[in-house]
């Protein structure tokens, strides 16, 4: 294994990888589910038998909201939500908008499909039929504990909206101020949304799955965060009391990229960093396909130089080290390893990219090529029929089409402090201008 410091990835190499090695390397860093489950336990029975009383008591100890502390604080903001909490700066607002217009057409094209009937003559005389109808009743849950994200609210808020839900309540943690971000806000109006819950964690779960004095019941629970969030959706979701569905128990997030010799270095490395400021928790992984130390090296001193000059340096510097690199000989290897990992986000950065995504078997997006840079989007499967086969999304950018859009990613990356990913996309459009 290569040395490592505070801002390298560990390397290895399958030329002597020891398969206990490789089967650990597989693992995600994370605690295990007994320990948090027995931590989630309390904070969902305060909830589920305090309600807004109980509620409020953990807004205050885990949320770190002092102004909760007042009986007469509201935990809930209700539609229509007042233009000047959702006042933001012109230049966001049109990224904002212009994200909103995007996902919103991908999500009706979806829709026109799932909203068709389907009806099928089995045999004469037995007619089979599948109709759609939107849950009444959603929670969707947007982090907040160290970053603005309105790119998650856009991507839960927009399908929920197209789909017809009549009650859309978001729950995000509150500001020390007990204030909610004014982007989220301005969702929220985007969005149809009727509730926003001041409240993070597995508090806001709680809250949005047994139902307050002020907080709705949801039918079904969204969005990713945490481990504690994770279990706490699990918990729920296992709890007949509770009545509510979730949709996927996402943990903590994950990118895995697979490279060969044509893969910019500075490039790949911005997008290492990317998944890593997520949090301490995060993981990003890299298979180098026949390269030689001479390239992994680049790689590193390109995590390094453009990690110390991050918002995020610090959780960057303590997050890396359960990041890694791993060297195999051949195409078909590091797809055999990805496939066994299963990344949340699956990058292609190969020659002739397109035409090796017949390899993928397990991943939950996949991005095409050096112009996908994965700040381009998250997405999330809904339940149906296809819940029960495997599904991935793909996205492919032109370089005129990163040209068009990059400036707006920029844009909201920087609202998110999210300044590796904004390096990712940065880096791209300068590469394409030195290259024109």
């Amino acid at each position: 294994m290569a040395e490592v410091n505070d801002y390298h990835c560990p390397v290895y190499s399958t030329t002597d990888l020891p398969p206990a090695k490789r089967a650990a390397l597989l693992e995600r860093p994370v605690k295990s589910s007994a320990d948090i489950l027995s931590l989630v336990s309390p904070i969902l029975s305060t909830v589920r038998s305090g309600g807004d009383d109980g509620l409020r008591s953990l807004v205050v100890k885990f949320d770190r909201c002092q102004p909760a502390t007042d009986p007469a604080f509201p935990l809930t903001l209700t539609a229509p939500f007042p233009d000047e909490l959702a006042k933001i700066d012109p230049k966001v607002k049109e990224a904002i908008d212009v994200a909103y217009s995007n996902i919103k057409t991908f999500h009706s094209a979806q829709m026109q499909r799932e909203s068709e009937p389907i009806r099928v003559e089995t045999m004469p005389g037995v007619v089979c039929q599948r109709f759609a109808r939107p849950i009444g009743s959603v929670g969707l849950y947007i982090p907040g504990g160290t970053a603005v994200l309105p790119s998650t609210a856009l991507m839960l808020g927009v399908p929920a909206q197209v789909a017809g839900c009549s009650n859309i309540t978001l729950a995000t943690p509150p500001r020390p101020d007990g204030s909610i971000s004014p982007e989220i806000v301005y969702i929220a109006q985007l969005t149809g949304v009727k509730t926003i819950v001041k409240a993070g964690g597995a508090q806001a779960i709680a809250a949005m799955a047994y139902g307050t004095e002020s907080v709705p019941k949801a039918d079904k629970l969204y969005g990713p965060g945490n481990q504690f969030v994770t279990a706490a959706k699990m918990s729920v979701a296992m709890d007949s009391g509770a009545k509510v569905a979730i949709d996927v128990p996402a943990g903590p997030s994950e990118v895995l990229i697979i490279a060969d010799k044509t893969a910019d270095p500075t490039l790949v490395a911005s997008d290492l960093l990317g998944q890593q400021e997520h949090g301490l928790d995060s993981q990003s992984v890299l298979v180098a396909i026949d390269v030689d130390d001479s390239y992994v090296n680049a790689i590193n001193a390109a995590v390094e130089q453009q990690a110390k000059i991050l918002p995020r340096a610090e959780i960057l510097r303590k997050s890396l080290s359960q990041s890694f690199i791993l060297k195999v000989r051949s195409v078909d290897e590091a797809f055999e390893f990805s496939n066994d990992y299963a990344p949340e986000h699956l990058l292609l950065y190969l020659e002739n990219a397109s035409n090796t995504i017949d390899k993928v078997e397990n991943a939950g997006s996949v991005f095409v090529g050096p112009w996908s840079p994965v700040a381009y989007a998250k997405q999330y499967s809904g339940v149906s029929t296809s819940s029960f086969l495997k599904h991935f999304t793909s996205q492919e950018l032109s370089r005129e089409g990163l040209k068009l859009l990059g400036p707006y990613v920029e844009i909201l990356a920087d609202v998110e402090m999210l300044g590796a990913h904004k390096a990712s996309v940065s880096l791209r459009l300068d590469k394409i201008k030195r290259e024109e």
